[in-house]
């Protein structure tokens, strides 16, 4: 198996995957954290299927390279609910479930009405789980991801005492001197760098799952915000590259096992929680 795996390493597209795999789901697991303390847990959902509509938009424009398009609208969508949520007349679930359901509908609407190839049903296919996609991906695209994942790490950084205040309090971070409105407009733009980044990954229906799976399992057994970021990074990252693995040697897709390993993890860190209370 050792020797499989090293034979495959010889091949650009493995160490491709791999990289964008692995700086995907940590910074997933970063944004995860704040989000599911925020509870916003259901955005990634709402934001992936903003992004499989535009894709489909982009597809039927012939764009060479979608995220030029995909990028912007789904940054304004993540504004729109993330900053001035609480200005719209149709507020939270509410309004994600209207424009998840609304793109998600129309982006399969315009692939069977101006299909860009023989096969519409691998189209979506790989769209929703990510199926071929972490496979195939070429030179540039690792290189979009790798500068998209710096920005994200690099923001939690300088920004970590803020967004940690903004997390749990809005209206005391706003009497601290926190700029709320910067902060949670920042949070709205990398939840979206995130959101497209891991449409090659896991497709647009299993996005939640890396920012809720890991974040989730290092809450049930640390309850400081510093060791939860770090250990959702931990098992973020195990999560990916060992899902990544399997899936190659066994043929399996990879965005489908790479959220079974979370679950599973998730599982195991469930139990050791209830054993340490």
């Amino acid at each position: 198996m050792f020797s499989m795996l090293f034979e495959y390493l010889q091949y650009p597209f493995v160490r491709y995957a791999i990289i964008c795999g692995v700086l995907i789901s940590l910074c997933a697991s970063l944004l995860g954290v704040t989000l599911v303390l925020k509870r916003y847990s259901f955005i990634g959902d709402g934001l992936s299927h903003v992004a499989f509509g535009v894709m489909a938009i982009a597809g039927v424009l012939h764009l060479s390279n979608d995220t030029l398009l995909v990028l912007p609208l789904t940054i304004l969508c993540a504004i729109l609910l993330l900053k001035n949520g609480s200005n719209l007349k149709i507020k939270g679930d509410s309004a994600i479930a209207m424009i998840s359901a609304g793109a998600l509908a129309l982006g399969y609407l315009l692939m069977n009405l101006f299909p860009v190839s023989g096969n519409l049903s691998g189209d979506v296919c790989t769209n929703l789980f990510g199926s071929t996609s972490i496979l195939t991906l070429k030179k540039s695209e690792v290189l979009i991801c790798l500068i998209l994942s710096l920005v994200v790490i690099l923001v939690f950084v300088l920004f970590f005492h803020k967004i940690f205040a903004v997390t749990f309090d809005e209206d005391f971070a706003r009497t601290s001197g926190v700029n709320v409105e910067l902060i949670n407009l920042i949070l709205a733009v990398i939840t979206a760098c995130v959101i497209v980044l891991a449409m090659n990954l896991v497709g647009s229906l299993l996005i939640s799952a890396l920012l809720v799976f890991p974040a989730l399992s290092a809450m049930r057994i640390f309850d400081s915000y510093v060791k939860v970021m770090i250990s959702s990074a931990v098992i973020a990252v195990l999560c990916a590259l060992s899902g990544i693995i399997i899936s190659i040697l066994v043929s399996t897709p990879v965005g489908s096992t790479i959220v079974a390993i979370n679950i599973l993890v998730f599982g195991i860190c469930w139990l050791i929680g209830d054993l340490c209370i």
